[in-house]
């Protein structure tokens, strides 16, 4: 799954724009590397995304099937490092 589309449906950012729009402004890595849009992300990669106050990491544990996961979910798809 893209990455891109991965920060979405997990419930990490709000639209798929927006997450777009970070990996194209390179505040997205994904194992140490900045990230484009189009990069998949597998079991095991980490996601570190650099926000102005400080950076964020997560684990990825499994890949969503659905389009949408409810919010209360979320910890089975990723793992805030």
């Amino acid at each position: 799954m893209r990455v891109d589309k991965f920060l979405n449906v997990v419930n990490i950012t709000k639209r798929r724009a927006i997450s777009e729009d970070m990996c194209k402004s390179g505040v997205v890595l994904v194992n140490d590397k900045v990230a484009k849009p189009s990069k998949d992300v597998k079991v095991g990669d980490k996601i570190t995304i650099n926000y102005l106050k400080g950076s964020v990491s997560y684990e990825v544990l499994a890949i969503p099937t659905t389009k949408s996961i409810p919010k209360s979910r979320k910890e089975h798809y990723v793992k805030e490092l």
